[in-house]
């Protein structure tokens, strides 16, 4: 089978740039890298999986408005995930430029990327209580350590607050906290051009995994759809999402991802009603892109997650109590 191209490189508004940066054996197939021109040099919102592939194509990329990795001069990651933050080091490396994070991502960084093991007992325990089979919970407790190959860690040298504007000669970027997808994902504001970076916490077709994990804190998907709230009051012309394509209409796109979200709710809570009363119960019976049985891996746990964060939201709703136990059960309140 061969693999389609990817994007073109193209010049977003005079002196913004979109670079495809390939992801290995990864549907999404790429990340949008944002490319911002000084006249000290090049400034990047995140940088890709840290493989040759993705270097060489970010290098690429950045010749196309004359620039090359040498000339990058700041980092803005949007979160810790591989794809967005795994090329950051490498590129500090050859550049000397700094790398930026939100604090809370920030945070994650030992557990997640350097010492793992207390991180894999917490992911292990956490799956025995959502009901997981125990004939799958080595499996999927270790399911996410392929990734760690493809990050360059790196402790961010600036930490971005909600509301702080990077330092990027000639722009007046604004860093906007949006936590859900991860806890300390970051968009960003350019409100010369209006445009909406929006990393992972907005995309134009598909919706962002929000999952309840070890590192993802108490209520990750009330915490995104508040995100969502966030974003509403911004008069944004085109929105420069991290994967797929650039779209106009944020404030639709919002709309839909928060009423997509209220049909998840209604899934939840009828697996619930029909007994299906573990975390892992419910997965099996919420709509995904393919047949339960047909998710495997790192995808089945992610949906596992992405149940449980749809339990907490509803339990913090008041419509579903727990039963302590191992595994963990929930049923309605009021029923």
């Amino acid at each position: 089978m061969t693999t389609a191209p990817l994007p073109p490189v193209e010049q977003v508004r005079p002196g913004v740039w979109s670079i495809p940066v390939p992801i290995p054996n990864n549907p999404l197939r790429y990340v949008l890298v944002y490319a911002f021109e000084t006249d000290g040099g090049v400034y990047i919102v995140d940088a890709g999986w840290n493989t040759d592939d993705a270097f060489d194509t970010l290098a690429t990329g950045l010749s196309a408005l004359g620039a090359s990795v040498a000339d990058v001069r700041g980092v803005m990651v949007t979160h810790i995930h591989p794809d967005h933050y795994g090329l950051a080091g490498r590129v500090r490396e050859t550049s000397g430029a700094w790398v930026g994070l939100h604090p809370a991502d920030a945070a994650l960084i030992p557990d997640r990327y350097e010492q793992t093991d207390d991180l894999l007992v917490r992911v292990a325990a956490t799956l025995r209580r959502w009901g997981a089979p125990p004939d799958e919970v080595e499996g999927l407790t270790y399911a996410s350590m392929p990734v760690l190959a493809f990050v360059s860690t790196v402790k961010p040298d600036v930490l971005l607050e909600d509301g702080d504007k990077p330092e990027v000669p000639g722009w007046d970027l604004q860093a906007i906290w949006t936590p859900g997808h991860s806890p300390g994902h970051l968009a960003f504001w350019e409100p010369r051009n209006r445009l909406m970076l929006t990393g992972d916490h907005v995309l134009p077709r598909i919706t962002p995994n929000i999952s309840l994990h070890p590192q993802a804190g108490d209520d990750p998907l009330g915490s995104f759809l508040r995100s969502l709230e966030k974003l509403m009051p911004y008069d944004a012309g085109e929105v420069l999402p991290a994967h797929e394509h650039r779209f106009v209409g944020l404030s639709a796109r919002l709309t839909e991802l928060i009423d997509h979200h209220e049909s998840r709710f209604a899934e939840v809570l009828a697996a619930v009603a029909a007994g299906r009363d573990t975390a892992w119960a419910v997965a099996g019976c919420m709509k995904w892109s393919r047949s339960w049985d047909r998710i495997e891996g790192f995808m089945r746990r992610a949906a596992v997650a992405e149940a449980m964060a749809h339990i907490r939201a509803l339990e913090r709703r008041g419509l579903l109590r727990e039963i302590p136990g191992e595994p963990v059960r929930y049923e309605l309140v009021n029923a």
